[in-house]
């Protein structure tokens, strides 16, 4: 494990706007997918901290970081392919009018 940062292609405020726009269309995939990988950042401060804390269990630390670090570049990759698949904007992270025409459709057909 180093002691760098965790490399992200999304910044923490940009997780929370997925989040938070895909909670409120009513499309959970992508936020769940985003929440992920907030807390696979969480996990690994932790990792670190513990690594700085807790010297004699290091190799614990270490082999717990660099599977965060492995899972973290999985979720960012996934989370970058649904956003293109569902058309999403990369620049706002706002969800496509026509996702949101689609959980429109379903409230106003619900009984």
């Amino acid at each position: 494990m180093s002691d760098s940062v965790l490399p992200v292609r999304f910044s923490n405020e940009e997780l929370s706007r997925i989040i938070n726009e895909a909670l409120l269309y009513q499309c959970a995939c992508p936020a769940q997918v985003a929440e992920l990988a907030a807390k696979l950042r969480q996990l690994h401060a932790y990792q670190q901290s513990c690594r700085e804390q807790n010297p004699q269990l290091q190799d614990a630390h270490e082999r717990i970081a660099a599977a965060v670090e492995e899972a973290h570049v999985i979720m960012e990759t996934c989370l970058e392919d649904v956003l293109a698949i569902e058309q999403w904007d990369r620049n706002t992270l706002i969800m496509p009018q026509a996702l949101r025409q689609r959980r429109d459709e379903l409230i106003d057909n619900q009984p």
